[in-house]
């Protein structure tokens, strides 16, 4: 990206990063109010059952979700090597906007039968399509866009608007449940956020079309670009980024998405209290994301993951195992933070580490497409592979399955390069940068 002065570029760049992220703001918001609405409108739907097996439900729903993110993945990334990041973009938040407007528009399974949960599934697959091209290209644009020896730092800020969106999400359901009573939400106010989040997406659609394009147009004519055949060439970079995202997405959505459900299905806390937990260590938890995200500038991307998988493998057992028995709410607060910390050394550079992987020609497509595998197989199963586990009164199995996960993450992360002194954004000048 070209510069007048180094005012105007940082301006520019600032922009650039705030264009992208309220995009990724409006996604995440759209996906996780789902998750936190579900304990009201789940009966609505899957009318049979105890509390128990309709989370069950709702949960299989949102991980069937997940499994359209390859398919975004390799949608959108395509669009996005192929004809720029800009308009990959603007698609997939469009395409966000109405999924989450048909889910707020949905008629109940009182009144349409069957065909309602099926029109739900219907609204998560469209959701699921549109966030996974949405993180690729995503993390395309702020790695390119990002000054060198700051990209942590700036990259960082892709996980503070995903986790701002999770915050939002929370912080709508406490407003929802401060003025509106249990029966008014089971009833009609859980559709709320989802009108607010299609209206966000409007908004986002103005800001992204005046983003500055970072795919050059030497790299966009490439045969490679965007084709599957090109990211076969790149197939290290490919399996290490499933591998560690295996472990960084279960680990992600156990301490977040499900921890509601969890805190509040199996530890027995109030669902207002539990709400208000998890919106207070969302937010400490988004404020950790540059902190950690610079940290990575200091020491590199491949120590922050080892540091990852280490702590993974040894504390994820002992947190889940205290959080599934904890009364006071400060406690629980104080484990989840515990927790959130440990992640924050992956999610703090997640969209980086990858996106350093990979040249500029099938940046966008072996970013959003590596992700995608590796999150939907076992980042958006998490809530429904918890419950199965507890259904059949084996939850503690569940904790062994996150650590062994991490696991994997470390041993990946072992054998991997390190991409700040190797990888193809290494030289400071991005790949694709525009002229």
């Amino acid at each position: 990206m070209s510069a007048i002065s180094p005012a105007s570029d940082n301006r520019r760049r600032i922009f650039a990063i705030v264009g992208a992220s309220s995009g990724n703001l409006i996604e995440w918001f759209d996906l996780y109010i789902y998750t936190f609405c579900a304990i009201y409108f789940a009966p609505a739907f899957f009318p049979e059952g105890d509390s128990t097996t309709q989370f069950l439900k709702t949960a299989g729903v949102f991980a069937v979700g997940f499994l359209m993110r390859p398919i975004g993945g390799w949608l959108f990334g395509s669009i996005a090597d192929r004809h720029g990041r800009r308009t990959s973009m603007m698609i997939s938040v469009l395409m966000m906007c109405g999924g989450s407007l048909m889910i707020a528009c949905l008629p109940t399974y009182a009144s349409i039968g069957a065909a309602a949960p099926f029109l739900l599934l219907v609204a998560r697959l469209l959701q699921g399509l549109s966030v996974g091209g949405e993180y690729g290209t995503s993390a395309t644009y702020m790695s390119e866009v990002a000054p060198e020896g700051r990209r942590g730092f700036f990259a960082s800020f892709q996980y503070v608007t995903l986790i701002g969106g999770q915050l939002l999400a929370v912080l709508a359901v406490v407003v929802l449940e401060f003025f509106l009573s249990a029966d008014e939400l089971r009833a009609w106010g859980w559709r709320i956020p989802f009108f607010l989040g299609a209206i966000g997406a409007v908004v986002v659609l103005f800001l992204r079309k005046n983003l500055t394009e970072t795919a050059s147009g030497e790299s966009r004519k490439s045969k490679d670009a965007g084709t599957l055949a090109g990211l076969l060439k790149q197939k290290r970079a490919f399996l290490t980024v499933v591998g560690f995202t295996a472990g960084g997405s279960l680990m992600f959505y156990t301490f977040t998405v499900y921890m509601q459900t969890y805190l509040i299905n199996t530890a027995g806390m109030h669902a207002k209290t539990a709400n208000i937990v998890m919106t207070a260590a969302l937010f400490l938890y988004m404020l950790m994301q540059p902190a950690f995200g610079a940290l990575s500038d200091k020491i590199g991307r491949r120590s922050m993951m080892l540091w990852f998988g280490s702590l993974g493998v040894v504390c994820t057992v002992p947190l889940l195992h205290l959080l599934g028995s904890v009364s006071n709410p400060y406690a629980a607060f104080a484990l989840v933070i515990a927790a959130l910390a440990i992640i924050s050394f992956y999610t703090s550079i997640s969209g980086l580490i990858k996106a350093e992987m990979f040249p500029s020609h099938v940046r966008a497509l072996g970013v959003g497409l590596s992700y995608a595998v590796g999150n939907a197989i076992f980042g958006g199963s998490a809530g429904f592979v918890a419950l199965t586990f507890k259904s059949n009164g084996l939850e503690s199995s569940f904790y062994w399955y996150v650590s062994a996960m991490c696991a994997v993450a470390l041993l990946v992360s072992l054998r991997m390069p390190d991409p700040t002194k190797e990888g193809y954004l290494r030289d400071g000048v991005p790949a694709g940068s525009a002229s």
